[in-house]
């Protein structure tokens, strides 16, 4: 209805901002400032974890020093004298590398040690810093250097002697070139870090050689190309001075060393551990070794690893095929010319030679005693087991 004092009056809304509206003009942000502040404040917060995470991961390891004096091995000033926290140690089964002289040593952080509670695997703790010396006829070839970082990796470096003799540089990590050596037919190769890897990483632990079987104080007498023992860094020794811990006291008592029948036997066993081992590993070594069902490494604490070996070593079917044999045998006992594993050791063409790694010549001694064992100790119809 009309009113009665005029027309109809248009009814009028409040404006935005008006205190009629429900809100006061600049009472808080708007909606794009509150998300551009959300944003800032993911951004703060992603800040400080990324942040955080950095401050909780490993610094990234210096670079290593260009040459090997710089190491840690010698004494300042010399290249001659080894640090007296450098311990030297001796394998009785050393690896085969083409008739070269080594030499090797160990150095730990000051106050670590070595766990032994794994007697197959120790642990080595970071820092750990391990020498392998070559040479020829006197004459200082090369030093290879293995060291555990602080976030549990391994790394792998070669330095090459200089002609004379004065110091070692560092080789590029994709290798160097071949040495000539007087005397020796074939250059001398240095190995690429890839080529280090290949031959560590195929082992539980990618330090060969210092292990409670290599440095056992009941050495064998026949292992091929062994360097004189070293007492101070023999197993009880390193445990009495505490650089290897938690070791059983079992292995103390009484030293590790290959169940076998005849010396020969434990010799051809300790070889093929000591030369083929860190690839043809254990049975229940997770995600070592090579797909290729020969079992060659020696456990300490196992007594059936040897029978484990001789089993997948004797009578064994092979998938060489050498001359086109339809049945080859990884070892025929009696046989060793038709044993695959003799055949492969005696070669040197890249395709077939065993080890496949860092040699380019065959070793007399090692393949003598490795046949005689095959044509004379096994047993050709009886059981195998030591």
């Amino acid at each position: 209805m009309a009113r009665a004092d005029g027309p109809p009056r248009r009814r009028e809304w409040p404006a935005k901002g008006d205190a009629r509206h429900g809100s006061v003009p600049h009472a808080g942000p708007s909606m794009k400032a509150l998300h551009a502040l959300a944003f800032l404040a993911a951004g703060a917060a992603l800040a400080l974890a990324l942040a955080a995470a950095d401050a909780a991961s490993p610094p990234d390891p210096p670079p290593l020093p260009e040459l090997l004096s710089g190491t840690g091995l010698f004494v300042p000033g010399s290249v001659e004298r080894v640090q007296a926290d450098v311990i030297e140690f001796s394998p009785q089964y050393p690896l085969w590398s083409d008739a070269t002289e080594k030499r090797r040593w160990l150095r730990l952080p000051p106050g670590a040690f070595v766990d032994a509670s794994d007697p197959d695997a120790w642990v080595f703790p970071p820092g750990t810093r391990l020498w392998k010396q070559f040479a020829l006829g006197g004459r200082r070839l090369e030093t290879r250097l293995i060291e555990r970082l602080a976030d549990g990796s391994w790394r792998y470096a070669t330095y090459v002697w200089d002609a004379d003799g004065r110091d070692a540089r560092l080789a590029p990590a994709t290798g160097a070139a071949a040495l000539t050596v007087a005397g020796r037919d074939a250059p001398y190769p240095i190995p690429s870090e890839t080529d280090c890897r290949a031959c560590h990483e195929g082992a539980p632990v990618p330090v060969l050689g210092f292990s409670a079987l290599q440095l056992s104080p009941d050495r064998d007498p026949l292992a091929p190309h062994a360097g004189p023992a070293v007492p101070e860094a023999d197993l009880r020794a390193l445990v009495a001075r505490g650089v290897v811990r938690n070791l059983p006291p079992s292995l103390l008592e009484s030293p590790p060393r290959i169940a076998a029948r005849s010396p020969v036997e434990r010799a051809a066993l300790g070889y093929l551990h000591g030369n083929c081992g860190q690839c043809h590993s254990r049975p229940d070594a997770a995600g070592a070794g090579v797909p290729v069902d020969v079992r060659l490494a020696q456990s300490v604490v196992d007594p059936a690893s040897a029978r484990q070996v001789l089993d997948s070593l004797v009578r064994a079917p092979s998938r060489f095929r050498p001359h086109g044999t339809d049945a080859a045998r990884v070892v025929q006992p009696g046989h060793p010319d038709a044993s695959v594993l003799a055949l492969r050791m005696r070669s040197r063409d890249p395709r077939t030679q065993m080890p496949p790694l860092g040699s380019t010549l065959t070793d007399a001694e090692g393949l003598a005693l490795i046949e005689r064992w095959i044509a004379h100790d096994l047993p050709r119809n009886e059981s195998l087991t030591p």
